[in-house]
């Protein structure tokens, strides 16, 4: 049996275990990869392999870590304060959430530092945490006495017969994914008091391995608060949740419940815009990726139409300087997301004299040739605000001329607080990608492989030039609709199905695959045409209304 690993090929004559190919000391590499496909430290290899061991700055590593730490977090304060009960949410400052309930009263710092306390004593013991096999019935049994009814309920849609149960010491639970050999292994974490709760910060791949700053992000977290209030109206917060609600045959009544919330939001905005109207001369709208940001500019202004404010629309994208003009990534590469692949003057001289009154003759960008060509000229009627869409739009320094009262910025993003369980929590960032993966099947013939392939990349995008500037935003509009993924589900897996496992993306592919099963599905034909959802799936009137 060969083993390729760390650029030399070994010769084993029996099954070897991937942490015996390490240092026995060992806390830097946290999984591998073994002929393309993720393995837990414990995995024993058993036939010619070539292995990629992973630290923290690789994502699916971070994942493991993330799951294990908090796997300690329950079993911490399961030890020390039986009857509480924990639910994880993603949180602001890329943190998780921790609610803690069951404790006779609020959460307080003499609480945090007991599960603090008893984390670095789990931690320094050094547990093995094993992992095993059990029927679905021993897994329900179980988890019935441990009054964890919401792991209890999915297995009800759990199509398997066995389970995977992690065991350490006298606890087990099971995180839906893959965990670390022992507990020495977490070596990096911060606890943080953020009432009601406490937030857990731990190290990120993006940043290189480390826990980035805690940023508190008022705007943004109360946008999440409200968020987590909507799962508790619409009861659909869980896997098992919104399940029941298909089956109780309630699912246009839950479509018709999540597009209300958009209509009511909407004219939320529209109300604030109008009271404003004299001083708002630029709405600026920005989101990450699969944000739903299209559909929603096209209905905020039909919104402000039916007020009597008639936005003119205008294309930043029609300002770009073109890729030879366009900085330089890292890699020498044009960065054609950079700021600076705009011209910036020319954008605010055309925003600053139209608020002036003048008339302005606008651009167009010709993507075919690369180059810019005369466009419309316009003028702005009284009262007739501006409004800009991009990943820039809530930078001050694309329009350094227009003074921030006359500026109204939104921030659109789907901010769900779904989880398959109360402990596992479903990523904000995979909802955008299962939408981006549609999307782009459905409207630019991509494979689910191609747009897994760019997301890192999309990723960066976001931290460097969409995130640092959400919390500038007059308002926050939540494009998450809770029925989304029960959508999904047909158009989704089969796609990811393509993926083979001799892919490097077959990893994201599997992941994303194992919590997706569990959701029953809804027939789209009842999602309105002028939906967010239908910028994914097709249909949407304001893409297909002139076809």
């Amino acid at each position: 049996m060969k083993i390729t690993y760390f650029n030399k090929t070994v010769e084993y004559l029996k099954p070897i275990k991937l942490s015996s190919l390490l240092d026995e000391n060992n806390t830097k590499y946290l999984a591998a990869k073994v002929n393309n496909r993720i393995r837990e430290l414990d995995y024993v290899v058993s036939e010619d392999a070539v292995i990629e061991f992973l630290d923290i700055t690789n994502r699916e590593a971070m994942n493991i870590y993330q799951s294990t730490l908090r796997y300690a977090i329950v079993m911490a304060i399961k030890r020390r304060f039986k009857n509480a009960k924990v639910i994880f949410n993603y949180s602001i400052s890329r943190s998780i959430f921790a609610s803690v309930s069951g404790l006779k009263g609020a959460f307080k710092a003499e609480h945090l530092k007991e599960i603090e306390e008893e984390l670095q004593s789990i931690i320094k013991a050094d547990y093995k945490i094993k992992r095993s096999t059990v029927t679905k019935d021993f897994a329900r049994n179980y988890f019935k006495e441990q009054r964890y009814y919401d792991k209890e309920k999915i297995l009800k849609y759990r199509k398997e017969d066995t389970v995977h149960l992690y065991t350490c010491e006298e606890y087990a639970n099971y995180m839906f994914g893959y965990m670390l050999p022992s507990t020495r292994y977490l070596t990096s974490y911060v606890l943080r008091l953020y009432s009601p709760g406490f937030i857990i910060q731990y190290p990120r791949s993006e940043c290189g391995g480390i826990i980035p700053p805690f940023e508190d992000a008022p705007t943004f977290s109360l946008a999440l608060k409200e968020a987590n209030i909507w799962g508790n109206i619409s009861k659909c917060s869980s896997i098992p949740q919104m399940n029941e609600i298909i089956e109780s045959k309630k699912a246009v009544e839950l479509i018709n419940l999540c597009e209300t919330k958009h209509n009511n939001m909407l004219a939320e905005l529209g109300m604030k815009i109008k009271e404003h109207i004299d001083d708002i001369r630029l709405i600026a709208i920005a989101g990450p990726s699969s944000s739903g940001k299209t559909t929603f500019t096209n209905r905020l202004r039909i919104e402000l139409m039916s007020r009597g404010i008639t936005p003119l629309m205008i294309s930043i994208d029609n300002y770009y300087l073109g890729i030879n003009k366009a900085p330089k990534d890292e890699n020498g590469e044009p960065d054609l997301e950079h700021i600076n692949a705009l011209d910036i003057k020319l954008f605010d001289k055309n925003i600053n004299d139209l608020i002036n009154g003048e008339e302005v003759e606008l651009p167009i960008f010709n993507f075919e040739t690369a180059t810019r060509e005369h466009g419309p000229v316009v003028k702005l009627m009284e009262n007739q605000p501006i409004m800009i869409e991009g990943i820039h739009a809530l930078n001050d320094s694309l329009t350094p001329s227009i003074p921030l009262h006359k500026k109204f910025k939104i921030y659109i993003s789907p901010q769900a607080q779904l989880h398959i369980d109360d402990h596992n929590p479903i990523s904000l960032s995979d909802i955008r990608l299962i939408r981006r993966i549609v999307r782009d099947h459905q409207f630019r013939n991509y494979n689910a492989a191609k747009t897994i392939a760019i997301w890192p990349s999309v990723r960066r995008g976001e931290f460097k030039w969409i995130y640092p500037y959400q919390e500038n935003a007059n308002y926050v509009f939540n494009s998450e609709l809770s029925y989304e993924l029960c959508v999904f589900k047909k158009y989704l897996i089969p796609l990811l199905e393509e993926i083979k496992p001799d892919s490097e993306y077959y990893i994201t592919a599997n992941r994303l695959i194992k919590f997706m099963k569990y959701f029953h599905d809804i027939d789209d034909k009842w999602i309105p045409c002028n939906s967010i959802l239908r910028e994914f799936i097709g249909g949407s009137m304001f893409y297909d209304a002139n076809e």
